[in-house]
């Protein structure tokens, strides 16, 4: 028979309060923290000017701060927008691959026009502050507010800062080839991608193609500017012994949490389960510190931001928390000074046309959120499973158990209440029974208690999965698993522990396929539907290797300028950034 381990982290030594960070105690733990290499983010984005109604897109890089290339270090990555206030206006928290990702949020009416600062950042760069963090500038236009205030002049004159638009480039490695630069709305462009330098030109790239904008403004970051503003940061830890720390999410998304009895005495030596519900669900383990303190990490793809966070075995009243990560102190950031012109207006009013038209039909242009990978979600078992619909159905569980699954049911040591087991699939003859109980699992969530299903109503149950193998959790063994899928997939929603909490949780964005816009003769329901698309083309991580990249892309019904943006990093850490123009006219025949 096989057995498995369900494995949990225990950071027996930490002094860490639920609100607070981990304490470096002693200069040798300082100095294996300071072999840690340090971290830098750069994000290249759709910005600087954002109007309410739009997507920000970005695509998030990140580097180990001494060798400029991709970081192993951080399993997690975070973006967010930061007002004049200095208050969080929004944080999204992103899965790393190498470290890349890539993500994008949406502007909604309750922002405010403003100036905004857009950050990027791992936990593990927040220990060396502000100055390690990604920054750059975002304008955000919104016209459905009355209250403009934070964009207009004091002066009635059309008074304006000229930014200087022109960015380094270089084109010396990776060239972006056009066929032709003058072309027709609602017509096919295609691009190649050449390196001209084999393996110096290869790594990972940020392509785009974009309006150029009517209201000038401090452009955005690109990979060359971020290389020479960010040279300097700091490769190292930047802390003293006693100073805290945020620990680095290296094996993944870092819970945490605190166990204390109703005294608010702290709880050491507790076994705690935590569920993360649903479709793909995942069970970890953890055992409190003498501090009552828990943490765990989740590394595999999850869809409900909830997590069910009990102890195992506990018959005692008690308190859990789950812990929460301050933010870095964000005042004192030097935003930039965009002010509106009444020559503005008239852009404003026409772009603002724009987007609420596209956002009438965004259902017909939609994203795709890409599956992550399968979950094994009985750790190498092979599941049995019963579909109830197939047989005759009874009233509850407990009777289900009996006539059903005739491998699997209640069962009492003479002692105690009843619990359910798995009959063993024994390998060898003289291998020993065991009384062992299942791990029971409703829609994913963790049942400590196996009295209190026996009456669940079983015409809401639609399937039975049990495993036979036995399997250690938090350092105590269970005969099988047993997993019961309900009708609606829904119990986690109204199930409360007696012991525990059920609690939200921020779960990484997921990650998208953008759409493609395409014209001809397959797409003719198309040529009916307004598209005023300002991004005709977002690729945001493309690997360039030694053969040349075709892309292609389709215009809009919007004219202008349209930039073809190539910005990233070659796999050697050097920074690339070029662009080429194309001109979008109705005068040329479509």
């Amino acid at each position: 028979m096989k057995k498995h381990w369900i494995i949990f982290w225990v950071f027996a030594s930490l002094a860490f309060q639920v609100r607070a960070q981990y304490v470096i105690k002693s200069a040798e733990e300082l100095h294996s923290l300071k072999g840690l290499p340090q971290e830098k983010v750069y994000l290249h984005h759709t910005g600087p000017l954002v109007f309410t109604g739009e997507y920000l897109y970005y695509a998030f890089y990140c580097f180990n701060a001494q060798t400029n290339r991709a970081s192993d270090i951080s399993f997690v990555g975070y973006v967010a927008l930061v007002n004049q206030q200095g208050e969080y206006v929004l944080e999204q928290k992103v899965r790393l691959q190498k470290g890349m990702s890539h993500g994008d949020f949406f502007v909604n009416t309750q922002i405010p026009s403003g100036n905004y600062k857009l950050l990027g950042y791992t936990q593990w760069m927040k220990n060396n502050g502000m100055e390690q963090v990604f920054k750059d500038d975002l304008v955000i236009i919104n016209p459905y507010q009355q209250d403009q205030s934070q964009l207009l002049s004091d002066s009635l004159e059309e008074e304006r800062t000229t930014y200087d638009t022109k960015q380094a480039v270089d084109s010396s490695v990776v060239q972006i080839k056009l066929e032709e630069h003058r072309v027709g709305t609602r017509k096919k462009v295609t691009l190649q991608l050449k390196n001209y330098k084999a393996k110096l030109g290869h790594g990972t790239y940020t392509l785009k193609v974009q309006r150029k904008g009517d209201i000038q403004t401090k452009p955005a970051k690109n990979a060359m500017s971020y290389a020479r503003s960010y040279l300097d940061v700091k490769g190292e830890l930047d802390k003293n012994v006693g100073d805290s720390l945020f620990l680095p999410e290296q094996r993944g998304e870092l819970l945490f949490g605190h166990v204390t009895d109703p005294q608010d005495n702290p709880l050491p030596n507790t076994k705690m389960v935590v569920s993360v519900p649903g479709e793909g669900f995942l069970l970890k383990s953890a055992t409190t510190d003498i501090h009552g303190n828990f943490y765990t990490y989740l590394r595999k793809d999850y869809k409900q931001d909830r997590a069910i966070i009990q102890p195992i075995g506990n018959t005692q009243d008690i308190r859990v928390s789950l812990g929460t990560l301050p933010n870095l102190v964000a005042l004192g950031l030097e935003f930039g000074d965009f002010r509106l012109r009444p020559s503005d207006f008239d852009a404003i009013k026409k772009r603002s046309i724009y987007n609420q038209l596209e956002n009438q039909f965004l259902s017909v242009k939609p994203d795709s959120v890409l599956l992550g990978g399968p979950v094994d979600l009985f750790d190498g078992g092979m599941p049995r499973t019963v579909y109830l619909d197939d047989y005759t159905r009874f009233p509850t569980f407990q009777e289900t158990l009996v006539e059903v699954v005739s491998y699997a049911g209640y069962r009492n040591r003479g002692k105690g209440d009843d619990y359910i087991r798995i009959a063993q699939d024994l390998e060898k003859y003289t291998e020993e029974a065991n009384s062992y109980p299942a791990i029971v699992l409703f829609d994913g969530v963790y049942i400590p208690d196996h009295e209190k299903i026996k009456d669940f109503d079983a015409r809401k149950i639609k399937s039975i999965s049990t495993v036979p193998d036995q399997f250690v959790m938090a350092r105590k063994d269970y005969q099988g698993i047993m997993s019961v899928k309900t009708m609606k997939g829904d119990y986690f929603e109204t199930y409360s522990p007696a012991y525990g909490i059920n609690v939200p949780i921020k779960k990484p964005i997921p990650q998208k396929s953008y759409f493609e816009q395409r014209y001809g003769a397959e797409e003719i329901d198309q040529d009916n539907i307004p598209d005023y698309r300002r991004i005709l083309l977002w690729e945001p991580q493309v690997e360039i290797s030694d053969e040349d990249l075709q892309f292609e892309f389709y215009t809009s019904d919007l004219t202008g300028e349209f930039e073809v943006v190539l910005d990233g990093f070659t796999f050697y850490g050097k920074p690339i950034s070029l662009k080429e123009s194309i001109w979008v006219t109705n005068t040329i025949d479509k």
